[in-house]
């Protein structure tokens, strides 16, 4: 029996797991995204894809923060504000790039999910797909996923 190990990872400088995001990073703040960085990127891999996602958002599909593809599987990471070096989707409410946490006002901590996609193919799609969009297109193609998860309330 062969042992799977899964070494892909995603960190962040501004914030740990399960750690509040600071506020530079939110709606409230200069709304610019964090400094991301991962490791462990699997053998195979064409691309990576990244989405920030809310699923306690009181919306049916959580509400979408970030969608970013077309990132080169050597890249160690994105800089803060970087998304533009790759491919950005679009965000929930039809925003191209990065929009931080804003949560209603006393609606309790929300959790950031930043996943990370590892991909056995290189994407040929054009900037603006939607989260939905951009997983259908990597359904069949995933070697490898992680996940960093911030939290925030107002």
């Amino acid at each position: 029996m062969e042992l799977n190990i899964k070494d892909l990872a995603i960190t962040s400088s501004a914030f740990g797991h399960l750690e509040p995001i600071p506020s530079e990073h939110t709606g409230e703040g200069t709304d610019i995204s964090p400094e991301l960085r991962w490791s462990g990127v699997p053998q195979g891999t064409k691309q990576l894809a990244l989405i920030c996602h809310d699923p306690d958002a009181p919306l049916p599909h959580g509400f979408t923060h970030w969608v970013v593809y077309g990132i080169p599987a050597d890249a160690t990471g994105a800089a803060e504000g970087g998304g533009g070096s790759f491919v950005e989707g679009t965000a929930e409410g039809g925003d191209a790039g990065y929009g931080g946490p804003m949560p209603p006002e006393g609606h309790g901590q929300h959790h950031y999910y930043f996943w990370l996609y590892a991909l056995d193919t290189e994407l040929d799609a054009q900037p603006g797909l939607t989260r939905a969009q951009l997983l259908d297109k990597i359904s069949d193609h995933v070697i490898e996923q992680a996940r960093l998860v911030g939290t925030y309330q107002r």
